[in-house]
């Protein structure tokens, strides 16, 4: 596929989303604090979904080029080269789901599962709808991936340290922003929850679990607001069929070969995010405990 020496869409984005940000931090929450803190989350949730970009080559051929564009950590929870190192390892499509492989699954082995607290049993059972995701993921998830990468640390993976490193100037920066801004620490923080609880809406039903590997990823065939802050990653299957094509290249891809990809994800397909929510708002769509573990991979 053929890649342009500077992808001029994604640039323009990059420069929308941090002037989003900036407005939102200043003339926005001095004006009405809920609307800016709204836009921040709004900002925050794009942004993530342009590191994303980033990690798969975008926009510039050069990493370090590319890295320099999302270095601010406006979520100030997810340092970006573990962000990087993680979503890539899920990119190996024979794992996906895997409790133990897939650094992105929110399945458990049952047998661990049997294992685990009845608190917390209930706390992730609520975790698998979608309203549980929104409200309480984004702090499951910090929680869950923080444990992982502490004990990693302690293992000495060098590669997670310096992950946290790197990530402490990101932090550094925005926060430093934010202290002249007209909005408070508090309501950044909001702001910073709210994109993650946007993104959870993405994830939160991304992979299932069935014994074909390429049956395994789903598609949301929405073209509204939330695809658009989604970057298309709604088309996921095609994403993970093509994890080296632009984002605004997802929707044609996927119109020139709608058959052939509704055929490789086995029917795995919802016509929008209004009906996930309307189907799974309140009910979970799987359980906690991974159905077809231990499998056959592939």
């Amino acid at each position: 596929m053929y890649r342009a020496a500077v992808e001029w869409p994604t640039l323009a984005l990059l420069l929308l989303c941090y002037g989003g940000w900036a407005i939102g931090t200043t003339l926005v929450a001095a004006l009405w604090l809920p609307l800016g803190v709204g836009l921040c989350g709004l900002c925050i949730a794009l942004h993530s979904s342009l590191s994303h970009e980033v990690l798969h080559g975008h926009p510039f051929r050069a990493r370090r080029l590319n890295e320099a564009l999302v270095f601010p950590a406006l979520s100030l929870l997810i340092p970006y080269q573990r962000f990087r190192d993680t979503h890539l390892a899920h990119h190996r499509d024979a794992v996906l789901t895997d409790p133990y492989d897939d650094p992105e699954t929110n399945y458990l082995d049952p047998a661990l599962w049997q294992r685990v607290p009845r608190w917390m049993q209930a706390v992730l059972r609520a975790n698998n709808t979608l309203a549980g995701r929104m409200i309480i993921g984004p702090l499951v998830g910090q929680v869950s991936f923080m444990a992982a990468d502490w004990r990693a640390i302690r293992a000495g993976d060098g590669a997670v340290l310096r992950g946290w490193l790197w990530h402490i100037p990101a932090v550094v920066l925005v926060l430093l922003w934010v202290g002249v801004s007209a909005m408070p620490l508090w309501a950044y923080l909001v702001a910073a929850y709210l994109g993650l609880s946007i993104l959870k809406i993405r994830t939160f039903l991304e992979h299932r679990a069935v014994d074909r590997a390429s049956a395994r990823t789903v598609i949301v065939e929405d073209r509204g607001p939330l695809a658009w802050i989604f970057l298309n990653n709604n088309l996921h299957v095609v994403h993970h069929t093509h994890p080296n094509a632009a984002w605004y290249e997802l929707p044609d891809l996927y119109a020139k070969n709608r058959a052939q990809y509704h055929a490789r994800n086995e029917g795995y397909v919802y016509r929008s995010y209004a009906q996930i929510f309307r189907r799974h708002f309140w009910r979970a769509k799987d359980p906690v405990p991974h159905p077809l573990w231990p499998w056959r991979r592939g």
